[in-house]
Parts: structure tokens; sequence; C-alpha cells
């Protein structure tokens, strides 16, 4: 099955990957957008489950 990619939460060391696998899929560049600073403490990278620090998306 083909993962669709419409919005990533990330850390700081997977923005690249997160910006590349949206690009990929929709060929234009994703909105970069930071987490407000309640979410960042409980949301977890979708990578590595580090906390994440950006939304990657549209």
């Amino acid at each position: 099955m083909e993962r669709i990619v419409d919005k990533m939460k990330c850390c700081l060391e997977h923005i690249e990957l997160a910006m590349e696998m949206y690009i990929d899929e929709h060929e234009e560049a994703p909105i970069l957008e930071m987490l407000p600073e309640e979410e960042k403490l409980s949301t977890p990278c979708e990578f590595c489950k580090e906390a994440a620090i950006y939304m990657v998306g549209n």
C-alpha cells in the first residue's frame, strides 16, 4: 500500500526528510510551520519519536 503524505510532525533532525517525502508525493513545496509550545512536548517526531518541532504539509 502506498503512503500518501499530507502532514507530518517532525524534529529538527528529520525536517529535510519530511520535506522530501512531501515534495515526492505532491510535486510542490510544503508549508512549514512550528508547532505551538504546548504541542512540542507531547508530540513525537514521526521518524524517531523525539519531540516534534515542525509540521510539514499543506
